[in-house]
């Protein structure tokens, strides 16, 4: 599982420019959807082979308000998940009251805490960085992100102590439920485990934490991760909603399929598309399952509804395996293994080089590219790169004349011709001279 950074500090020291800094090399799929808009507080970060996960917080004060117990709320949760802190501070002011405030926060956590010191752009202020060990941590760094100075020290220092692990491939896929609280996570995962053809294994050491589960369904060996069952009890754990994510994430990474379990007594919600859009941005396999289908009147009628909701709300991810099921009456929770199993096949599905080739002539004479001030885009040739997820290289003449429209339109008749139910697909656009 990949280590887990956060950045903290008081407000204006520079905290999202580092954030901003540091997630550069940040790789995932990005979505391009207008109405699907997040709080940009999670970032992968990637140095030397090592990955972790990188948080950013608000700004922490030494006041007593409402604001500020929100804010500091959010920020004792991203400590508690942290494996290392980046205690942000300003180097061209003294140590203040909300500092100090942080400093004590930090001491009781028991976590390594880095020290950088902000704003230290010139070797004048160098002497300036000695002030700050006042604060009774022994690792302070300077740093300037405006000038995007001392990041290499920075990321040394944060993954000194990772260990450098080679991804072992397993065959058993992963897959994991998440979703906003009680939309009833973990009672899904417990009618799957209870249904007649699934078998829990019973043998010592088959779970690797107390999140994963070891299972046998038809003959094959699977393994849920059940991210309700990481969350804590407790006042800040339940209100602070958008920070809940994170374990979220982490369950996500480590996934082949994630199932997003939305309440079907509730509804649609903006947070659902925040947590699905995390998950399509890791590249993963999709199931969206609507559970407590069971207090659905006429259900028949209502699954029509439903999926005109779905395709509204989710236009992003309209490709997403769907199933209606009841965790508490087992209603349907047959339809839930196949959806995983296939969004899993399609993720990692190759196709021919030849057949991927015909499809796009064929789109190309059916629907031209549009031109631009005399220029029209030529499509030469384009292969599968890579899977999980399913990566296309379009070698163009032009990749400037590519209209998000038009890439749309592409990708839609690679659908059309390939199953990619369950699973984003990625197209990328390269000229044909570029290597």
């Amino acid at each position: 599982m990949r280590q887990t950074v956060c950045l903290i500090g008081k407000p204006n020291v520079g905290k999202s420019t580092i954030f901003n800094r540091l997630i550069k090399e940040n790789k995932s799929i990005v979505l391009d959807t207008p109405g699907v808009t997040r709080d940009r507080i999670y970032g992968d970060v990637s140095y030397k082979q090592k990955k972790f996960l990188l948080i950013d917080t608000g700004g922490i004060e030494d006041k007593q308000d409402n604001w500020n117990k929100d804010i500091l709320m959010q920020a004792t949760l991203a400590i508690d998940e942290a494996d290392v802190i980046v205690f942000v501070v300003d180097g061209k002011e003294d140590i203040s009251s909300s500092d100090i405030k942080i400093r004590d926060i930090l001491r009781k956590t028991n976590k390594k805490v880095i020290v950088a010191v902000n704003k230290v752009d010139n070797e004048k202020r160098m002497n300036v960085i000695y002030n700050f060990y006042e604060l009774g941590f022994p690792i302070v760094l300077p740093l300037s992100a405006s000038h995007n100075l001392g990041f290499s020290e920075l990321l040394e220092t944060i993954t000194e102590d990772f260990q450098e692990k080679e991804e072992i491939e397993e065959n058993r896929l992963r897959f994991c439920f998440i979703g906003r609280p009680n939309v009833g996570k973990s009672s899904l995962i417990n009618a799957l485990l209870n249904e007649e053809r699934v078998i829990v294994s019973k043998e010592a050491g088959t779970t690797r934490d107390a999140t994963d589960t070891i299972f046998t369904y038809q003959g094959n060996e699977y393994i849920v991760i059940d991210t309700a069952g990481m969350r804590k009890k407790g006042r800040i754990y339940e209100t602070v909603e958008k920070y809940s994510l994170l374990r979220s994430l982490k369950a996500i990474d480590r996934s082949d399929v994630c199932v997003i379990v939305i309440n079907a007594e509730e509804g649609i919600i903006e947070h659902d598309k925040h947590i699905l859009s995390y998950a399509i941005e890791a590249g993963k396999g999709i199931v969206i399952a609507v559970n407590k289908w069971d207090t659905v009147e006429n259900p028949d009628q209502e699954i029509k509804n439903w999926k005109k909701n779905l395709e509204s709300h989710f236009m992003f991810a309209s490709y997403a395996n769907v199933v209606f099921l009841s965790a508490k009456t087992k209603k349907r929770i047959h339809t839930l293994m196949p959806s995983i199993l296939a969004s899993f096949e399609n993720n990692r599905k190759e196709i021919k080089t030849s057949d991927l080739n015909n499809v796009i002539v064929d789109a190309v004479s059916l629907h031209e590219p549009p031109s631009y001030k005399g220029k029209r885009l030529k499509i030469y040739f384009v292969n599968q790169t890579n899977n999980k997820p399913p990566k296309f290289e379009f070698k163009v003449n032009n990749k400037g004349l590519i209209h998000f429209s038009y890439m749309r339109y592409l990708e839609n008749k690679i659908r059309e011709n390939f199953d990619f139910s369950g699973t984003p697909i990625l197209l990328k656009f390269k000229n044909k001279k570029e290597e």
